[in-house]
């Protein structure tokens, strides 16, 4: 039996099996939770024996939460929107498969299609897996055309099978690769943690849910940052900090040596091959740079 701090209890959470499985997995390895999985076995190994993970595809993981066969999942916003799904939105994860970019379902043609806007659809044939969205987004533009459900391999299906597709994409490129241009986007979308509603009500379930949110928030927002930490003469301090970025103000830490301080910054990671040098002319000395996991605001 559990008890009243809800001690036996699990939350049975659905995470995206497929393109953002390894991202998602990457996540939750840098929010402190290790997520495994042995082959092409649906269910992970978690280490927190209060999480009960399931892989499933994205496409369905709305539906499942809204039912209730998940207490919580995470999921594109594209996906809640193409089912319908009522749920309760927890926070948006700002990142996709291969990068922290927000995918964008975009309608693209063949690069020498006479094809130039939405408009010139009509009466086309589109191929896509968002079929209701896509239907949606060309009746507000006032076209009729016929859009028909397309299992896999979109890409290569126009000219040959269909006039145009609405395709997800991150950077365009596999796009250009296969010889298509954009047109229009209809949607972009990022990942989100959503959860049913009802056990968005049980006290235990979403202090849990808003825990993980907060932890998985804290790893997408360390991403692409990195801490740097170094000594500097207390007469450089003012100077150093004027060109200093920092998410807030630079901590500064007395040393035993009262001529010097040690100070610390969280910065963007590409900016550091600039401001090193920069640093260690203006005086800086024992620059160490370290990786974050978690940056929690």
């Amino acid at each position: 039996m559990q008890n009243e701090q809800g001690e036996g209890r699990v939350l049975k959470i659905g995470l995206p099996k497929g393109s953002l499985q390894e991202s998602t997995f990457r996540l939750f390895n840098r929010a402190g939770f290790y997520v495994a999985v042995n082959g092409r076995s649906y269910f992970p190994v978690i280490d927190d024996e209060e999480l009960d993970p399931v892989l499933i595809r994205a496409q369905e993981i709305a539906k499942y939460v809204e039912q209730g066969v998940f207490d919580v999942g995470l999921t594109g916003l594209d996906w809640i929107l193409e089912t319908d799904s009522d749920v309760h939105e927890v926070c948006e994860l700002a990142y996709s498969k291969r990068t922290i970019r927000p995918v964008r379902w975009v309608v693209a043609v063949p690069k020498d299609s006479p094809i130039q806007k939405v408009e010139d659809l009509q009466g086309k044939r589109v191929a896509t897996e968002i079929v209701n969205l896509t239907r949606k987004f060309l009746a507000e533009r006032g076209v009729t055309a016929q859009v028909e459900f397309s299992w896999g391999a979109t890409e290569v299906k126009a000219p040959t099978l269909v006039d145009a597709i609405v395709e997800a994409t991150e950077t365009g490129s596999s796009l250009r690769a296969n010889g298509l241009r954009i047109v229009d986007t209809v949607l972009v979308s990022t990942t989100r943690l959503i959860a049913n509603k009802q056990s968005w009500q049980d006290p235990w379930k979403r202090q849990k849910i808003e825990n993980l949110a907060l932890l998985l928030k804290g790893a997408i927002a360390a991403e692409g940052r990195v801490g740097l930490k170094m000594n500097v003469p207390r007469d450089k301090v003012e100077t150093i900090s004027n060109f200093l970025p920092s998410m807030k103000n630079p901590t500064i830490s007395p040393l035993s040596d009262p001529n010097w301080v040690a100070l610390e910054i969280v910065v963007e990671e590409a900016l550091v091959r600039q401001l090193i040098p920069q640093l260690k002319r203006a005086g800086a000395q024992d620059i160490i740079e370290y990786p974050l996991n978690k940056v929690i605001p």
